[in-house]
């Protein structure tokens, strides 16, 4: 399932800083970022569940937020975009 993960973290401390940090790196590991605080994630139910246990222990619940839209397992239909593509197919072989 495609799952966009939105964000947005208080970096008014340095502390929020290091958590804005955190949680990036943290989604990178599942997906691409597809925008300054948004990233589009290919993955499981069982790897949604331990990515968003993960970013509960990162984000301060009373300053910090993340949204996550299910864009399911049609998502291609989904997606409409203008502008500058900025994001690969992730159901395609990446050579890195």
């Amino acid at each position: 399932m495609l799952i966009l993960i939105t964000y947005d973290v208080d970096t008014t401390t340095k502390t929020g800083e290091k958590r804005l940090r955190k949680v990036a790196k943290e989604c990178v590991n599942y997906g691409q970022r597809v925008q300054n605080s948004v990233f589009e994630c290919l993955i499981t139910e069982a790897q949604f569940i331990g990515l968003k246990a993960t970013l509960a222990t990162i984000i301060n619940n009373t300053t910090d937020s993340i949204r996550f839209y299910f864009l399911g397992n049609n998502w291609q239909r989904r997606i409409e975009k203008l502008g500058k593509e900025t994001s690969y197919d992730p159901t395609e072989t990446l050579i890195i």
